[in-house]
């Protein structure tokens, strides 16, 4: 078991959003299904009560609360990305059906949970300062990231 675990508070689609997510990225899977037992202060008898996942080998435990509390940019997913193929990807599964473009390559699906869709190359980028603020003041302008634009910016002069 991984010492710690994103523990995400849902109103009633912990299962569908668990299930959405599994079939969004590899090596996912859900792992296990509780349902309240009519003995908790909230939920439903028989009703789904935490939904434990993996995402891309990475545990994950989605909790249906109730509405009191929603998601919000302070908290977001970093996704990796080696290729434009694989933003392309994360960027269209990710906005389907009522998600949202953000800005500078950040999103927000259909759940309300905020993601960032990035190129692995940025965590190298970010090394040289000068060249850094180049590929900065590409990426403000823009929704989802555009690779070879950046690593245009990143070898102008």
């Amino acid at each position: 078991m991984q010492k710690i675990t994103p523990f995400l508070w849902f109103d009633t689609q912990a299962e569908e959003a668990a299930n959405f997510y599994v079939s969004v990225f590899k090596n996912s899977k859900v792992k296990e299904v509780t349902r309240y037992t009519g003995e908790e202060p909230v939920g439903t008898k028989g009703s789904v009560m935490t939904v434990a996942f993996q995402l891309a080998g990475q545990e994950f435990v989605a909790l249906n609360g109730g509405p009191q509390f929603k998601f919000t940019e302070a908290v977001s997913f970093v996704i990796n990305c080696e290729t434009q193929e694989e933003i392309d990807y994360y960027w269209e599964k990710l906005t389907a059906d009522g998600g949202e473009e953000v800005q500078c390559g950040w999103l927000t699906d259909k759940y309300g949970l905020s993601w960032q869709v990035v190129p692995t190359k940025i965590h190298e980028w970010a090394g040289d300062p000068a060249r850094f603020q180049r590929v900065m003041r590409a990426i403000m302008p823009m929704k989802k990231l555009d690779l070879a634009a950046l690593e245009k910016a990143y070898e102008s002069k």
